[in-house]
Order: structure tokens, then sequence, then C-alpha cells
């Protein structure tokens, strides 16, 4: 569903825009709203109520929707943290002298986060919302993620066939562990990371290291719960 202003009225006729220049006590509600915001996307996704939201950060639903008037606004300025901490992770990895270990420890992170924070698949893998500029977002990813593989292969680490579409396959098998509780996907995550990158190298040791500890999981964790209808993003 397309976002919706809200009707309710303003309190202030003046539009305030910038952070810095709301008063002490809204800057503290614009901080609690988002940290609530990020907790609330993570565990529910950024299809969750507005009103879920608004009751963590103990504001009311008129104080929220004064703040941020639609869910893209929002979601927008909620991940807005975590598009830095994804270019730092970029910057990170290829800074690495190693460019091997650069695209693993970047991709560990990544995994992490993808079966942790059920908006981040929504915001990076799907796309939503459209004030993130995802497209733009995604052709730097892209580009970031086949200098990193061009180094290791260029340095021998990588095998010649491994292509950087083998990276976006790979999350999707990892994400399939998103409804899996923490104490579960996480170490899985690790290991199937583990498990695939040891087969991506060019010339694997006869003695692989130890994979992470197998998580617990048996033929029951396949099995997922129907919903009843399609979810769609509300306002």
């Amino acid at each position: 569903m397309p976002d919706q202003p809200s009707h309710k009225p303003a309190e202030h006729t003046t539009k305030v825009s910038a952070p810095d220049a709301l008063r002490a006590d809204a800057r503290r509600n614009r901080a609690r709203v988002l940290e609530a915001a990020r907790e609330v996307f993570a565990a529910q996704g950024v299809d969750a109520p507005m009103s879920a939201v608004a009751r963590r950060a103990r504001v009311g639903v008129a104080t929220l929707y004064r703040r941020f008037p639609t869910r893209s606004a929002l979601v927008t300025a909620a991940f807005e943290d975590q598009l830095t901490v994804c270019a730092a992770a970029f910057d990170e990895a290829l800074a690495d002298p190693d460019p091997g270990h650069g695209l693993y420890t970047l991709l560990r992170k990544v995994c992490t986060t993808l079966v942790t924070d059920r908006g981040f698949e929504t915001v990076f893998m799907a796309g939503f919302p459209a004030s993130l500029d995802y497209d733009r977002e995604r052709a730097c990813a892209e580009e970031r993620l086949s200098h990193l593989v061009q180094g290791a292969r260029d340095s021998g680490q990588l095998r010649e066939d491994f292509s950087p579409a083998d990276i976006p396959l790979l999350l999707l098998a990892v994400s399939g562990l998103a409804s899996q509780p923490p104490e579960t996907a996480v170490p899985a995550a690790h290991r199937l990371l583990t498990y695939l990158f040891q087969s991506f190298q060019a010339d694997p040791p006869p003695r692989p290291a130890p994979l992470p500890p197998a998580p617990a999981l048996d033929l029951s964790g396949l099995h997922r719960p129907v919903p009843a209808q399609t979810s769609t993003v509300r306002p």
C-alpha cells in the first residue's frame, strides 16, 4: 500500500525539518522514535504497525506522525545510520591488504545482519523505501563487491570461475535462516558462509580450518507457517 500522510493536526505552524533546530525534548523524542523503529523493524520487519513503534518509544502516535508523516520517511531516517555502517564495512574490506580476508569479513557482517534484522532484508535487498535511492546504493555495492572479488582472484585466492553473481546466491541461501531465532540463525549463517567460502578458494588446503559449530537444526526447521494473506507494507 502506498504511503499515506497522517490527517492528525500539527502541533506547530512552523515546519521544522533539521533535527538541530528542534527543542531539546523534541530531539530526544526523535532519537527515541528512531531507536524504537530500528528495534521494531529488526524484530518484525518494516511492515510493523507504526503504533508499535510509538509504544516502544513511549510517545504518542500523534508525536510520531508529526516527526515522520509517512512510513517511508520513518524507514529512511531509521536506516540512514545503517547505510553509513555498510559503507564503513566496505571501506574496511577494500583497505584490507588481504583481499580474500576482506571479502570474507564483509560477507560475515552482511550475513549476520541479514539473519538478525528483518528490516535489513526489505531495505537492502527488496528496495523499500524508494527515498533511499536503492538503485544507486545497489550499483555502488555491486561495483565495490566486483572490485573485492577481482582483487581476490588476481591474488590467487579465489577460483577463476568465481563470479560476483555468486554472492547474491550466497545471500539468498543465508536469508532462508532469518525465520530461525538468532541463537540458531547466527551460528548457522557463519557455518554456511565458511563452508561455501572454503569451496570458493583457488587452492583449498588439504585440511581446511574447522567450521564454526553446527547449529541446533533438524528437518523440523524447514517448516514455515503459511501466512493467511500476502503481507503488504502498511502506512
